[in-house]
């Protein structure tokens, strides 16, 4: 029998860089290249392009994948599970050491593509394949990986099933059990209650939200928040700001679906939003019609910022990047009074996005909040639903695939225990069938 090996190499003591190599016998699929956020202040408007990959390592934004040097195996495939930069944000880094073609849902795949076009000192010439939830590929012999479809707060999101000759490996960062997204089909639920009957070895998942009691709530609820609070703006001449995640596609058409309800004309803002609704558009997520104005570089938002005043502020709703208080975001600039946007008292600024929980972040968002209030904003805080399990999706999934393993990642140690207090009711026990491990560590599967 095929000796298995889990290899934690990034995101298992953190949230961010996310990188695992899962070994079947000779044969490696490594799931996910991710950055960490907050170690090098980067945010959606930020490159590193011109970074290399040995200060991204020791700054500990990147994987450390020096450990692969000590497997004994070929890596196969690059599996990405999503676009979020804490999972592909490495690949542009890393991805030219193994000689594997790179794997990831459409919209995933064109992200990684731009990513790989945009470095500026490695060479990555790896092959980026596309691969649609429901479908499988061949790894090796006896190897196989499946892309199954679930909800996360980015489109085109799935969980990679790992087929080896001892049972289904399931990797499932990140994910939420959504019956009525906004935005494409809520995770199929048909295919992962069949892989109990294939047998499944083991789950890795991440922890981030395990410590949050009840389950969370659905995306249609984010959109329902939204509108509420937008429609009770629409009578006021005041500006309304709101800033989001870039990458929530989903969010970004529930605004502008409301931006137009109210009579104002939505307009995206930052880099970020550029990219991604570009991307959007390119997949078939967006609209492909150009009647939405989105301006990415910082000159072009300025003058829209400076038209924006002489026509009226109650004439647009702005969407930018900053939800995180990133210094050089667009909405940071503005609570700095560094663009043409004057706040004035009574103009609403809508953050549509709950804080990473990193201090960091914290610090920030605590900031320009700060800055807003002082020049009269009012703040409407959290204006959000995650996209991440709490703990009863979680204890749905162990309930539903029955693994006989389950390796927390994804998540502090904090999170880890709070995961593991939920598995222990179902009956898996620490050090046996449940297995915290650290970055750079190598598990063998019994």
């Amino acid at each position: 029998m095929k000796e298995i090996g889990i290899v934690a190499i990034g995101g298992y003591e953190e949230i961010g860089r996310n990188m695992t190599a899962i070994r079947i016998g000779h044969d490696i699929v490594i799931m996910d290249m991710g950055l960490r956020l907050d170690r090098v202040q980067i945010h959606e408007d930020t490159d590193v392009e011109r970074l290399r990959p040995s200060e991204l390592i020791s700054m500990g934004a990147i994987p450390n994948d020096s450990v692969m040097k000590d497997v004994d195996g070929k890596v196969k495939t690059i599996a990405c599970t999503h676009g979020h930069l804490d999972h592909i944000g490495a690949i542009s880094k890393l991805a030219h050491k193994y000689k594997a073609p790179i794997v990831g849902t459409p919209f995933t795949a064109d992200l990684i593509k731009q990513e790989i076009e945009a470095e500026k000192l490695q060479g990555t010439k790896n092959e980026v394949v596309t691969m649609n939830a429901g479908k499988k590929m061949q790894v090796s012999s006896d190897v196989e990986l499946e892309f199954i479809r679930v909800q996360h707060s980015i489109v085109d999101c799935v969980f990679a099933a790992i087929h080896t000759p001892r049972g289904v490996i399931l990797y499932a960062n990140d994910f939420k059990m959504d019956r009525s997204p906004t935005l494409g089909q809520p995770p199929d639920f048909a295919r992962l209650k069949k892989l109990e009957n294939e047998g499944v070895l083991a789950l890795i998942t991440e922890t981030t939200n395990a410590g949050i009691s009840g389950k969370t709530p659905s995306e249609q609820i984010a959109k329902d928040l939204v509108w509420d609070v937008l429609m009770g703006t629409e009578e006021t001449k005041s500006g309304v700001l709101l800033t989001t995640f870039s990458s929530h596609i989903a969010r970004i058409r529930a605004i502008i679906e409301a931006a137009h309800e109210m009579g104002r004309k939505p307009v995206l803002l930052g880099r970020s939003m550029e990219k991604y609704w570009g991307t959007a558009k390119r997949v078939g997520y967006a609209p492909k019609s150009n009647d939405l104005p989105v301006y990415g570089r910082r000159k072009s938002v300025d003058k829209f910022f400076k038209r924006m005043m002489q026509e009226g502020k109650d004439k647009y709703l702005p969407i930018m990047t900053g939800h995180q208080g990133e210094p050089g975001a667009v909405l940071s600039r503005v609570a700095s009074g560094e663009t043409d946007y004057m706040i004035e008292s009574g103009d609403k600024v809508i953050f549509s996005a709950g804080i990473i929980p990193q201090p960091l972040n914290k610090s920030n968002r605590h900031i320009v909040e700060t800055k807003l209030k002082m020049r009269g904003a009012r703040v409407y805080d959290n204006v959000h639903v995650s996209g991440h399990a709490c703990v009863e999706d979680h204890w749905e999934l162990l309930r539903m695939i029955n693994p006989e393993h389950v390796i927390p990642s994804h998540g502090t140690f904090e999170t880890h225990g709070k995961y593991l207090s939920m598995a222990e009711d179902t009956g898996y026990e620490l050090g046996y069938t449940f297995h915290i491990m650290r970055n750079g560590q190598e598990l063998l599967l019994p």
